[in-house]
């Protein structure tokens, strides 16, 4: 008797614009090598650069004496994402997105008994302990909460201060935020590009509205940049209660939420109670507070960090969050399983 691992099939891939081509990369790497032909559905709003990377592919792939369909595209909005979910000739189908269009992909895949990979919505946080080292905690919240050409603006979403160290972090992150320069991230200096649409600077400005009605206060920004040509705010930070519903919200918009805690297990407890659960950091120089963080009664996320930012794709280890995240690993070591078809022989 002996354990046999053949191709599960056809993959479908459905991806999202902040991650237009790195998803169905490494999804479609793995696909392949798993011996499985990929059909891809792009976000209708990066369809350009779809088009462009399966011109790419097919153009390798003929070379070398395979057919370019090994790796097909279809572009369309939801009625092509809802007909490859319903296909039962798509063994196996990746989707990125929002929790809500994930819960329903899940549930129509799986009532046909078909395989599903969900990497949803988040909602990171990061822990600075009383005893962190900040210069090093406020540059990686400046990565993590706004990051190059804002293509991380929303990896880190809360923060949570020690009541010790609170007032000058602060201080010291609006600072730094001061400094912070947005608009075409094409030119240099900048660090802060535009939202994808309209509609998000919409969303965006419907957070700033719910952090005010919901006790909070702006900190710093919480302003569209109308000056600006394009889809520009300014990096926010507020103040507000772990509690409030817009903190537990997701926001595709650079909203830091900062939170004052007493206690490392406080802290934890309010990194745990959103529903999202993708990625966490906590940062301590007490090795004790580590091996909390870590354990069994700590952070609830698939990503659990220390003293480095939330990135937004770990890809070097098995990317993927719990709860309303869809519980789905992409890379790492054994994700290679999830693509193919186990028999005993």
């Amino acid at each position: 008797m002996m354990e046999v691992w053949n191709p599960l099939g056809t993959v479908g891939i459905i991806s999202a614009f902040n991650f237009p081509v790195a998803v169905y990369g490494w999804n479609s790497a793995i696909s392949l090598v798993c011996g499985n032909p990929v059909v891809w559905k792009g976000s209708p709003t990066t369809n350009l650069t779809s088009v462009a990377v399966t011109k790419i592919l097919a153009e390798v792939l003929e070379k070398n004496n395979l057919p370019g369909s090994i790796c097909s595209l279809i572009c369309g909005g939801a009625d092509v994402g809802s007909a490859m979910t319903n296909d039962k000739r798509i063994n196996l189908l990746s989707f990125t997105g929002s929790t809500k269009v994930g819960r329903e992909v899940g549930t129509v895949v799986q009532s046909r008994f078909g395989r599903v990979l969900l990497e949803l919505g988040g909602n990171n946080a990061i822990i600075v302990s009383k005893d962190a080292d900040i210069d090093l905690a406020v540059r990686s919240i400046l990565f993590a909460a706004v990051g190059t050409a804002g293509q991380r603006c929303t990896t880190t979403r809360r923060l949570f201060l020690h009541e010790s160290i609170h007032d000058e972090f602060i201080q010291r992150l609006t600072k730094a935020y001061k400094q912070i320069k947005v608009g075409n991230p094409l030119e240099d200096g900048i660090l802060c590009g535009p939202l994808h649409t309209k509609a998000a600077v919409e969303a965006f400005q419907q957070g700033i509205k719910d952090v005010e009605a919901q006790g909070g206060k702006i900190i710093h920004g919480g302003k569209v940049l109308t000056e600006l040509s394009g889809n520009y705010v300014e990096p926010t930070i507020t103040s507000i209660s772990h509690d409030a519903p817009v903190v537990h919200r997701e926001i595709f918009a650079p909203i830091l939420h900062t939170i004052k805690f007493q206690t490392l297990e406080q802290a934890i407890e309010w990194n745990n109670e959103v529903g999202q659960g993708l990625s966490s950091s906590l940062f301590t120089t007490n090795p004790s507070s580590i091996f909390e963080w870590i354990g069994p009664l700590g952070s609830d996320t698939g990503i659990v960090n220390v003293n480095i930012p939330t990135n937004g794709a770990e890809i070097g280890g098995a990317f993927g969050g719990e709860k309303e995240t869809g519980g789905g690993r992409e890379s790492g070591s054994d994700s290679w399983k999830q693509y193919m078809r186990r028999q005993t022989w």
